[in-house]
């Protein structure tokens, strides 16, 4: 079934506002009537009449002195939500409603119905998922007959508040999730742990730091490196790329996991795009971000290999010996996901952008708008890519805009890429499920429900968002204690990952697989993973793209 985003979020919103007073049990009796509140003014309508609103698009006379105080954009959105339907499934709905995100629109939707008590909340869980029972997918009109009272009394102004504040791509995404989830509901997954790989490996973790200077581009490059007793050169090195406006440590727990096991972590500081260009660029110093830069991080990481290539064979350095500088992974973060890609092959091309960017800028996510930056650099296309690179992990990449419809298919090394469904900064499904399928294989997508986009970061990185305003664009981040399990299973697939260049891959790679997804699933984070969309989730891909 074929449905545009637009319609998806008008349904949403109204559906919800409509759903939020049915009672858990079976209704005894089915509503009859509808009561609209918008200011001091209120009106009723019948179900019968709401049937028609659908089918006409045209409201009863009775109702005109009503609607005539709606804006023709506010018309439109009610007659769209009576008319759509959204094919989301039981389990679907089950898994997200049991989210911390889910729990969070629950109770701002629960301010829409007036009730007389303190369950709306509840009753909306039990009848969302009741609705998503309908055969061919949710509808207004029939959740409105399944609320156990013949009258239901909404707030329009408050309707249209908590509207504002859903995303559609967050909703998107959902769909997309169920239909990567592997289909194990009747049995147990099949597989044997060799160990728990999120815990610490064997080896005593050691740091330093390192301010290393590339005479040739005039660039400091400060580097954080993560190293323990048992490392070896059987194993590759890695490097680290945060994202924008952020610090070398932003993932300080995934570095400090690797180097117990022995592998050697470089955590690289950007100087054209971290959080003191950032600051400077705040204080009216310096430009926020400049074009150049997508090409000078791809070489800060190619810089920074060579500088351990020195140390390699530098005597009485602690890493003399220990670095495989062949063999390189790299793990990158928002931003530096998207400069992972570019470093692995992927084609940066500012053509695509210049056409791109240029008109409805209103709709970009913020992830987007940073990638339309790139649309100044003077050529067509960049090829980045660093031979030594053999692996590369993308945590909520950006990658909807810079890579063009063809730049991915150049990705020439094994990729991990790990979406979180409720990432407002880089929503899932345009930024990283979309590109996912460009990839040429081998490949790995981890979808996290529930996840925001700083659900991956360190704590000791993360700016704390008490206070902080929850809108379309930014807010609602689950982080800190609250991401633990997320973080937890993150180490051991990124773990993982880093072990397939090493003698024991084959011990790994039952934690690369739909199974360990499912065993290490939680209540509120379901975790999902495949090497391949099926035809069912690609039908939301192709939606989604048809739309842009």
């Amino acid at each position: 079934m074929k449905y545009s985003g637009r319609s998806l979020k008008i349904f949403v919103s109204l559906f919800c506002t409509l759903m939020i007073g049915q009672l858990a049990d079976k209704p005894l009796q089915a509503a009859e009537t509808v009561v609209v509140r918008y200011g001091s003014f209120a009106e009723s309508i019948s179900i019968t009449e709401l049937e028609n609103v659908a089918k006409t698009g045209e409201f009863p006379d009775s109702f005109k002195s009503y609607t005539n105080k709606l804006t023709e954009q506010q018309r439109s959105l009610i007659v769209g939500a009576l008319r759509a339907k959204i094919p989301i499934n039981v389990a679907t709905m089950s898994n997200l409603l049991s989210t911390q995100i889910g729990s969070t629109i629950l109770s701002d939707l629960a301010t829409v119905i007036h009730r007389e008590d303190d369950a709306g909340a509840i009753a909306l869980r039990e009848s969302l998922i009741n609705g998503a029972r309908e055969p061919n997918g949710f509808s207004v009109l029939s959740s409105i007959a399944a609320y156990p009272s013949k009258r239901l009394e909404i707030n329009l102004s408050q309707a249209f508040k908590v509207f504002k504040s859903l995303n559609t791509a967050f909703w998107q995404t959902q769909q997309f999730m169920s239909a990567i989830a592997p289909q194990l509901a009747s049995r147990d997954p099949e597989v044997t742990l060799p160990m728990d790989a999120t815990q610490p490996g064997n080896g005593e973790v050691e740091e330093f730091t390192l301010n290393l200077n590339d005479e040739k581009r005039d660039r400091t490059v400060p580097v954080d490196i993560y190293w323990s007793d048992i490392a070896s050169i059987e194993k590759p090195v890695i490097v680290f790329s945060h994202g924008m406006g952020s610090v070398l440590h932003e993932l300080r727990y995934i570095a400090q996991h690797l180097a117990s096991y022995g592998f050697v972590v470089a955590a690289v500081e950007h100087p054209g795009s971290n959080q003191a260009n950032t600051d400077n660029a705040i204080a009216g110093k310096t430009r926020l971000l400049k074009p150049q830069e997508f090409l000078e991080r791809p070489q800060d990481i190619s810089f920074v290999i060579d500088e351990l290539e020195k140390l390699n064979i530098t005597v009485d350095n602690p890493l003399q010996g220990k670095l495989a500088i062949d063999k390189v992974m790299v793990v990158g973060y928002s931003f530096g996901g998207g400069t992972a890609l570019s470093i692995a092959g992927a084609r940066l091309q500012p053509e695509s952008l210049r056409k791109r960017c240029t008109e409805n800028l209103a709709i970009l996510s913020f992830g987007q708008g940073l990638q339309c930056v790139a649309q100044e650099l003077p050529e067509n296309s960049y090829q980045l890519r660093d031979e030594r690179v053999k692996s590369i992990v993308a945590l909520n990449p950006t990658s909807s805009l810079m890579f063009g419809e063809t730049g991915l298919e150049s990705v020439a090394v094994p990729t991990l890429i790990l979406a979180s469904s409720a990432d407002k900064t880089n929503p899932a499904l345009t930024e990283q499920i979309i590109g996912f399928g460009k990839i040429p294989s081998p490949k790995w997508l981890v979808g996290i429900v529930g996840a925001t986009h700083l659900s991956v970061k360190d704590p000791s990185a993360t700016v704390s968002q008490k206070g902080k305003p929850n809108t379309p664009l930014t807010g609602g981040e689950v982080i800190g204690e609250k991401a633990a399990d997320i973080r937890k299973f993150v180490k051991a697939i990124v773990l993982a990952f880093a072990a397939q260049m090493t003698p024991e891959a084959d011990k790994y790679k039952v934690f690369l697989t739909a199974d360990y997804a499912q065993i290490a699933s939680t209540e509120e984070f379901p975790f999902r993973l495949v090497t391949e969309i099926p035809p069912d989730a690609a039908k939301a891909i192709e939606t989604v793209i048809s739309e842009q």
